[in-house]
């Protein structure tokens, strides 16, 4: 028989619909809550991609990929209005 984990200690996968406001409602948005899921993103990440044996280009290029997305996406606003210039 499988054991029954409470809804607080679910991942996020784990979770189903019906129990998505509910899970939501218990999670911990004090700032200390927040920088401590940044720190487990961080880690998660760093022991996932760059703390490995054989270690390649993929860590740091997923983290350059992001940072020109977000640099991209806030500046869109200007460079949409620079696409239909005509510079003659």
């Amino acid at each position: 028989m499988a054991s029954v984990v409470p809804l607080r200690e679910k991942k996020l996968m784990d979770v189903k619909l019906a129990e998505l406001p509910s899970w939501i409602l218990m999670r911990d948005f004090t700032p200390k809550g927040i920088a401590g899921a940044f720190q487990r993103g961080y880690y998660r990440y760093y022991n996932k991609y760059v703390n490995v044996k054989k270690g390649n280009i993929a860590g740091v290029s997923m983290v350059l990929a992001a940072y020109v997305l977000f640099n991209y996406c806030r500046s869109y606003k200007e460079l949409k209005h620079e696409r239909r210039r005509k510079y003659h």
